[in-house]
C-alpha cells in the first residue's frame, strides 16, 4: 500500500492526494508535472470485472459501428441509374436498373437506422453506471476507465458517421427515389416484393431520420434527454456533470502535456470528437445548455483547443457545435463564444 513506511498522518495526506488529488488537479487546471493527473485512457483501459458484463454487451455494437462506418464511407449511390430512369420514365429496362440499384442500397440505409437504435440502448446502459450516485461523476470515469472508454468510442462513432452522412447527399436521393417508386407501384397495383423489407412505417421512421442534418447525433441527444426523464430520482445534475466532466478531461488531455502520451495521432482526433460530443449533449440536457456562464464547460477553452489544430480535421467540428447545439443563439450566450464561433 502506498501508507507502508509512512507516519500517518504523512501517510494520511500521501494517499488522499494520491487518491482525490489527481481530478481535483485536473478540474480546477492545476497541472504540474509531479502529480499524477487524471488521463482518462481512450487507448487501452480495459474492463475491471464490475464493468464486464456492461462492457462486454456495448462492445458488441461498438465492432457493428466499425463495419457501419465502413460501409457508409463506402456509400456510392445510385445517382446515375436515377438520372436515367427520370429522363427516360417510359422506357421499361432503364426503370428496373434504376430499380435494382436502388433497393440494396435502401437494404443499406436500413441497418444504418436500426444500427441507431442499438446505439440507442448502448448509451443508456453506460449512462445508468456512470451516472448512478454511488460515485461522483469524476470517481465514475476514472474508476471505470473501459465504459468511460466506450462512451468516448459511442461519440467518436456518432460525429464520424454524421460528417459522412452530411457530405453524400446520394443518401437521401436514394431513398427519396425508392419512396417514390413504391408509391407508384401502389398506384398501379404492381407488387414491390423487392422493396418489401421496408413497410411504410418503416419508411417514415427512416425518413425523419436521415431528414435531420446529424441522424446519429439528434438519436443520442433524445437518448440522453429520454434518460434523465426516465430517471426523475437522479438529479440531472449526476448527468450533465458527468458530460462535462468527460469534456473538461478531453480538454485538458488536448492543451497539456498529456497529449504526449497518446500512441497515436488519431487519438487527438478523437479525443477532439469526443469533447465536442458531449458538449452537444450536454447542450441538449442541461436546461440552461453549455453556453451560459454559469456552465459547468469551459466553452470558450473548448473553442480555443479545437480553433489550434489543422482546420481541414475540425471544420466538422466546428459545424457541429455551429449547427447542432441547441443554445448557441440564445441571448444568454456571449457575444465572444458566438465571435469565436462565426465561420470564417
Amino acid at each position: 500500500s502506498c501508507c507502508s513506511n509512512l507516519g500517518i498522518n504523512e501517510s494520511m495526506v500521501r494517499c488522499w492526494s494520491l487518491h482525490m488529488g489527481n481530478l481535483i488537479k485536473v478540474l480546477t487546471r492545476d497541472i504540474d508535472n509531479n502529480g499524477g493527473n487524471f488521463f482518462l485512457d481512450f487507448e487501452n483501459a480495459q474492463p475491471s470485472q464490475s464493468e464486464t458484463e456492461v462492457w462486454e454487451k456495448v462492445n458488441q455494437v461498438l465492432m457493428e459501428a466499425r463495419v457501419i462506418l465502413d460501409d457508409l464511407q463506402a456509400y456510392r449511390g445510385a445517382g446515375e441509374e436515377i438520372r436515367q430512369a427520370i429522363q427516360s420514365p417510359g422506357v421499361e429496362g432503364v426503370q428496373e436498373k434504376a430499380w435494382s440499384a436502388v433497393v440494396p442500397l435502401v437494404a443499406k440505409l436500413k441497418t444504418f437506422y436500426e444500427f441507431s437504435q442499438k446505439l440507442e440502448s448502448s448509451l443508456q446502459c453506460l449512462l445508468d453506471v456512470l451516472t448512478s450516485s454511488s460515485s461522483t461523476p469524476t470517481q465514475h470515469l476514472e474508476q471505470k476507465q473501459a465504459l468511460a472508454r466506450q462512451f468516448a468510442h459511442i461519440l467518436h462513432f456518432t460525429l464520424r458517421f454524421d460528417e459522412l452522412k452530411m457530405t453524400n447527399p446520394a443518401i437521401q436521393n436514394d431513398f427519396s427515389y425508392y419512396r417514390r417508386t413504391i408509391s407508384r407501384m401502389r398506384i398501379n397495383n404492381l407488387s414491390a416484393n423487392a422493396g418489401n423489407e421496408v413497410n411504410n412505417e418503416l419508411a417514415n421512421r427512416m425518413s425523419l431520420f436521415y431528414a435531420s442534418a446529424t441522424p446519429m447525433l439528434k438519436t443520442l441527444s433524445d437518448a440522453t434527454s429520454k434518460f434523465v426523464s426516465d430517471n426523475p430520482d437522479l438529479p440531472i445534475e449526476n448527468t450533465t456533470d458527468c458530460l462535462s466532466t468527460m469534456a473538461s478531461v478531453c480538454k485538458v488531455m488536448l492543451e497539456t502535456e498529456y497529449r504526449s502520451r497518446f500512441a497515436s495521432e488519431e487519438t487527438v482526433l478523437f479525443c477532439l470528437r469526443v469533447m465536442v460530443g458531449v458538449i452537444i449533449l450536454y447542450d441538449h440536457v442541461h436546461p440552461a445548455g453549455a453556453f451560459v456562464k454559469t456552465s459547468n464547460i469551459d466553452m470558450k477553452g473548448c473553442i480555443r483547443v479545437l480553433k489550434e489544430q489543422p482546420p481541414s480535421s475540425v471544420e466538422g467540428l466546428l459545424n457541429a457545435l455551429r449547427y447542432t447545439t441547441k443554445h448557441l443563439n440564445d441571448e444568454t450566450t456571449s457575444k465572444q463564444i458566438k465571435n469565436m464561433l462565426q465561420p470564417n
